[in-house]
């Protein structure tokens, strides 16, 4: 069973005041909307994972199979206007990670898959066996931020086809150690999970239209897993001119490592 990760100070530094309307953007588990219908907030949900709807579905919440980039278009197709707070939690749920069939995750042999949304056409399988070398130091740099980027992709290309997780994984294992606590295959798996389905651009996209549904005083709260998400959330808010940020220091968790920003529409 999934456990939100700083669940309690997510729903703290939301406010939640009865009555009123809250997006989650990223259902997962409902952990986090569990907690504040439980204080008297009204709850939309959204996810582009369908299994996350399912999960969710004893709750009784109105509910949308959506990608959160297209939230304003949703939000209005709810009637909603304005809300009093909206949520993205960016880490996988423990379902997703344990699911074999979905490829997320070093630590179960499946397809290589990684898609949230099934829907979308390009796999982790079609990236680690179609693109060239140079391709995957790129994506292994840029989205992973891996330090054996080039060793890497050479050893890959060299080994490949691949079609399962466990196949990657021991290809990876064989020319790197592990780093401190991660696994060797943490950052490419990061970098490939990225790039199929195209986070960090649907982050950029999002949080312009959270401020904008968001009413004078409603919150926007947002929990962070590594430092491309974080980067992108705290220099948003940052610069946001509409958005007061609420806690001066984030609060961070360290197993799993996660960050959480939050700022208040002015």
């Amino acid at each position: 069973m999934h456990k939100s990760v700083l669940l309690p100070e997510v729903i703290d530094s939301l406010k939640v005041r009865l009555g009123k309307v809250y997006l989650d953007c990223t259902l997962g588990s409902g952990g986090h909307s569990r907690e504040i219908v439980e204080k008297g907030g009204r709850v939309y949900g959204l996810d582009v994972d369908p299994e996350a709807l399912k999960r969710v579905e004893s709750m009784n919440l109105i509910t949308k199979q959506a990608n959160f980039k297209d939230l304003k278009a949703v939000a209005y197709e709810w009637g909603l206007t304005e809300v009093g707070g909206i949520l993205l939690d960016l880490g996988l749920s423990t379902e997703q990670i344990e699911t074999d069939g979905r490829g997320f995750s070093w630590q179960t042999d499946g397809p290589l898959d990684m898609r949230a949304d099934p829907s979308l056409k390009v796999t982790a399988a079609d990236l680690i066996n179609g693109l060239g070398e140079g391709e995957l130091v790129k994506l292994f740099k840029t989205y992973g931020e891996e330090p054996q980027a080039k060793s890497l992709a050479k050893a890959i290309v060299k080994a490949r086809p691949f079609k399962t997780t466990g196949e990657l994984v021991r290809a990876i294992e064989a020319i790197k150690y592990p780093v401190r606590r991660h696994h060797p295959a943490t950052l490419v798996f990061q970098a490939l999970r990225i790039a199929v389905n195209d986070e960090l651009n649907n982050l950029k996209a999002v949080l312009p239209q959270a401020v904008e549904l968001l009413e004078p005083g409603g919150r926007l709260a947002v929990l962070s897993f590594h430092s491309l998400e974080d980067r992108i959330v705290k220099n948003f808010m940052r610069d946001e001119s509409n958005l007061k940020i609420v806690l001066k220091k984030p609060v961070i968790s360290d197993r799993p490592h996660a960050v959480l920003r939050v700022g208040e529409k002015l």
